[in-house]
């Protein structure tokens, strides 16, 4: 049986698509944001691809569990009823299925991701 791999290439690079506004924004600025390289991959249910996020505040909510590993830039998580959590290039995450929280952008962030 032949295996197919899943890769994201060069994601500090990668060329976004068109940014489009948070859609839970918290004041201003409204972050920008876009992804690149989405890829889903229905034989283990899940989609992985490159995010990426302009300065700003808004609401996190996905049904999804998340494992994101951050290429560039920081921000500052704070899921609801929790501490906050910087994360920095070089960081790894795994977000809860049904987490929900505030991001608080503070320089352009990229992350690679893993839904599932």
């Amino acid at each position: 049986m032949t295996q197919v791999l899943t890769v994201i290439r060069q994601a500090e690079t990668a060329a976004m698509g068109a940014p489009n506004p948070a859609r839970l924004p918290v004041g201003e600025p409204v972050a920008s944001q876009a992804t690149a390289q989405h890829q889903d991959d229905a034989a283990v249910g899940a989609g992985v691809g490159v995010w990426e996020s302009s300065p700003g505040v808004f609401r996190r909510h996905l049904k999804n569990r998340e494992f994101s590993h951050i290429v560039s830039g920081w921000c500052i998580f704070t899921p609801d009823g929790g501490e906050p959590v910087e994360l920095r290039a070089g960081d790894a995450v795994l977000f809860p299925a049904n987490c929900e929280g505030v991001w608080d952008i503070r320089a352009t962030l990229r992350k690679t991701y893993v839904l599932f």
